[in-house]
């Protein structure tokens, strides 16, 4: 390889003319061509750039350069000219000695590969040894005797306090149920509740509240006051809800298989359970909704809703209560979309006419309640229909049934309006009797599904009257036919459902629920209810 000063001084070719014109000879050299040139033309010192622009020098990947060779956008536009003579004032073109590849130009002499100044390390400085933790020499402890031969124990680190004691454990303490005694008392853990076996159907009605269990101590005991331990007071639990028969159906009460957020989102969002309920002076509602057995098998989603909802304007005597149920039709591939939309399109469409209602019942006027009944079911499907088509579905895939009570908050109004759009149901219990075709249907306490039940939005009419006047402790059923009809065919529901429902007291939500969940076999339909309680001393002023 030659040295740098012989790669760039190179002889040129002769320039200019030799013969009788008198030109000069060429030059033999770069510089000399550089010198016969006028002035203004070529580099100058002070102009020449910089051969080491950067500090450090820089690796050149061999394979770059390669590919930047045999890239045609990098290659030498103006090929080399032929040795000869050329006209005087050119320079045959050669690579200027200042144009070097980046792996020429930024290569800098042994000395000047050093660290700058003000990079270089402190004199006297020592790099500092890796931390490492300390090694402890293993030892022969307690842990033999607890843990068996052979298990090493570490001695402790320093400034750690040793190991403490094992607390003893507690006495036991006798008389108090769920609670272990002697000195195998172990941790003390209350043992589990017993329930009482479910009755059959026919006999007398089991009891519907949790078993008595052990009381507290008071909140002295806090601070160190006489009493019994708080550890030992048994959790009740409802368990399994109650069934007709010697043997509960097939399914287990309890939420199963969800729908896919990727198949449906609406029915992916719907609750498997729902609780609802209000409390107004002499009158208390609980509501409920379960997704049947089948649904929780096929992962389908819920297709009934229910409404508790408060119509009209401030004041008792102008309140209107809505209670409603819908039952999503099952051929129907978005009943539970549309079971939903009409409840809330009802409640919308009669809350403004909250007043005509009340006065519609004070004067026993059925004609006009049909009219305000008819006009908010056709206006419920008419909206519904609007907003499937406008969204590119089917009115049809969201047929839904309905039926609602409408129940004034006015302690003097004893009268309630009822509506109903397809099938369901409507029962009454008075005085321990139960009276499972409270708006004269036909088919209600048959046991017997009508598959071509009215439907919204198809349906647009309704039927509709007045119910009352309602008599102290009464209890109203609105339901769909997953309660109503197991409702009418066993003996055993109705007996159990008799015994909760109607000593007077009602139920809290969790109550209700669990009572509400009484299982018969090959019923495993969606269920919904709202159950409307009066006031079995008559109305109070107070709730």
């Amino acid at each position: 390889m030659k040295k740098r000063s012989e790669r760039y001084e190179q002889p040129v070719p002769p320039q200019g003319n030799t013969d009788a014109d008198g030109g000069d000879p060429a030059p033999s050299s770069l510089d000399e061509t550089w010198a016969s040139l006028p002035p203004g033309i070529g580099p100058t010192p002070a102009e020449q750039p910089d051969p080491y622009p950067y500090p450090y020098p820089q690796q050149q990947d061999p394979r770059r350069q390669d590919a930047r060779d045999q890239d045609p956008r990098h290659q030498d536009p103006h090929p080399q000219d032929p040795r000869g003579q050329v006209p005087r004032g050119q320079v045959p073109y050669e690579r200027d000695p200042y144009e070097r590849d980046s792996y020429e130009r930024y290569q800098r002499p042994e000395q000047d590969q050093q660290r700058p100044e003000r990079d270089r390390l402190p004199e006297g400085y020592q790099r500092p040894e890796p931390y490492r933790l300390p090694e402890y020499p293993e030892r022969q402890g307690p842990y033999q005797e607890r843990y068996g031969e052979g298990y090493p124990e570490q001695a402790p680190y320093p400034g750690r306090s040793p190991e403490r004691a094992p607390y003893p454990e507690p006495p036991g303490v006798p008389g108090v149920p769920g609670r272990r005694t002697g000195p195998e008392s172990g941790s003390g853990v209350p043992g589990s509740v017993e329930w009482p076996e479910a009755s059959q159907a026919g006999t007398a009605a089991p009891e519907t509240g949790p078993a008595p269990g052990p009381v507290p101590g008071p909140a002295g005991d806090r601070d160190g006051g006489a009493g019994p331990d708080r550890t030992a007071t048994t959790v009740p639990t409802l368990g399994a809800p109650r069934h007709s028969g010697p043997k509960p159906p097939l399914y287990a009460p309890h939420p199963g298989r969800l729908p896919s957020v990727r198949d449906d989102l609406d029915a992916a969002v719907l609750p498997d359970i729902v609780v609802d309920g209000a409390t107004y002076p002499g009158l208390t509602v609980r509501a409920a909704s379960v997704r049947g057995d089948s649904h929780r098998y096929e992962s389908g989603p819920r297709q009934d809703s229910l409404c508790v909802a408060r119509l009209g304007g401030p004041g008792e005597e102008n309140g209107l209560l809505l209670l409603a149920v819908a039952d999503g039709v099952g051929s129907a591939a978005r009943s539970h979309v549309g079971s939903q939309d009409v409840c809330r399109r009802i409640a919308l469409f009669l809350d403004p006419y909250a007043d005509e209602v009340i006065a519609a019942l004070r004067a026993g006027d059925r004609p006009a309640l049909g009219a305000l009944v008819n006009s908010a079911v056709g206006s419920a499907a008419e909206g519904l229909t609007q907003r499937v088509t406008q969204r590119g579905g089917r009115p049809a895939e969201h047929a839904t049934t309905l039926r609602g009570l409408l129940v004034p908050l006015d302690p003097e109004l004893r009268e309630r309006a009822w509506f109903t759009v397809g099938d369901g149901g409507a029962a009454l219990l008075r005085d321990g009797v139960w009276d499972t075709d409270v708006f004269g249907e036909e088919q209600a306490g048959s046991g017997v599904i009508d598959t071509g039940t009215a439907a919204l939005p198809g349906s647009r009419l309704a039927r509709s009257g007045i119910h009352g006047p309602a008599a102290p402790g009464d209890v109203f059923v609105l339901s769909t036919d997953g309660l109503s009809t197991p409702l009418a065919g066993d003996a055993g529901m109705r007996d159990f459902l008799a015994a909760a429902w109607g000593q007077g007291e009602v139920p809290g939500p969790v109550d209700f629920l669990w009572q509400f969940q009484y299982r018969v076999k090959s019923y495993d339909d969606d269920r919904t209810a709202v159950c409307l309680w009066e006031d079995p001393a008559g109305r109070r002023d107070t709730v």
